[in-house]
């Protein structure tokens, strides 16, 4: 039986050393970066968002160590990349009591903000719930938590939804890891979610109708991304995420894209140490 307080991705969330370095980056990738938001002073961090149509990538710094921070900042000496994924959750506290059920300690809720600019020069904030499955249950080297909106409007503003590119939606996220079969399974007992095995590994819904996760070990992603496109990516955890855009050309007219059979790819040295994918929206 599937998780009753979980409906799928809500966001990966790409931990950068500068982070207006790389919003300035993921802007020239034809992406609309949100403005900037700190986040609530207990979590020492800050953002840009990149807001889809039912989830987002968040370009996420940190600007303080503190207890919520120190994970990232250890991840952050290592490499840039997604340090986290995370599931859409309508009531953070009957989530945390549904793991606890079920023989998981997750950690949370925490609450926090961040301010909000809006198109028209006015201002609200963002509000949000979130608790984190254990620190040492990472499917595939990446934690995963669960994040519960109370102001979707002050994320999802229409005009930050519109990119160049013509992304819509994160389809899958990818991982790299040596046992795919291994990862799989270990995700999918976290999100009470069933796991098959493809031709190009080991796969696992997210819920819903969103993302789906693929875990591959690196001979496999050798075969489906050129050595240009994959250099920069670290040999275990998030290598790439692949998003539908309403237009594959428009995809392939970004600075640094490359031809990839009927879709687009954006080199992972471009992309803070992350493949990005493009596929039609019509086929995703």
């Amino acid at each position: 039986m599937s998780l009753k307080h979980i409906f799928g991705l809500d966001h990966v969330f790409l931990a950068v050393r500068n982070l207006e370095t790389a919003a300035a980056g993921w802007r020239r990738l034809g992406f609309t970066v949100s403005p900037y938001g700190a986040h609530s002073a207990h979590l020492g961090s800050a953002n840009h968002t990149i807001v889809l149509e039912d989830d987002y990538i968040e370009l996420l710094g940190i600007v303080a160590e503190t207890e919520h921070s120190r994970p990232v900042i250890d991840f952050l000496k290592n490499r840039e990349g997604v340090a986290r994924v995370a599931f859409t959750t309508d009531d953070a506290v009957g989530g945390v009591a549904e793991l606890r059920g079920r023989g998981i300690a997750p950690i949370g809720p925490v609450s926090f903000s961040r301010p909000v600019e809006l198109p028209d020069g006015g201002r609200t904030e963002a509000r949000f719930t979130v608790f984190r499955w254990p620190l040492d249950e990472k499917p595939g080297g990446v934690q995963i938590f669960a994040c519960q909106h109370f102001t979707r409007d002050a994320v999802w503003i229409p005009a930050l939804q519109e990119h160049a590119n013509g992304a819509t939606g994160i389809v899958r996220v990818e991982y790299l890891v040596r046992d795919p079969k291994a990862a799989a399974a270990h995700m999918a007992r976290l999100i009470d979610e069933p796991a098959a095995e493809t031709a190009d590994g080991h796969v696992v819904r997210s819920g819903g109708k969103r993302a789906t996760f693929l875990f591959q070990d690196a001979a496999t992603f050798a075969r489906r991304y050129p050595e240009a496109v994959r250099a920069g990516v670290a040999p275990d955890g998030v290598a790439a995420v692949v998003l539908a855009t309403r237009d594959v050309a428009r995809a392939r007219a970004v600075a640094g894209a490359v031809t990839h059979g009927d879709g687009a790819v954006i080199p992972a040295s471009l992309a803070n140490g992350t493949v990005l994918g493009f596929v039609s929206h019509s086929g995703a």
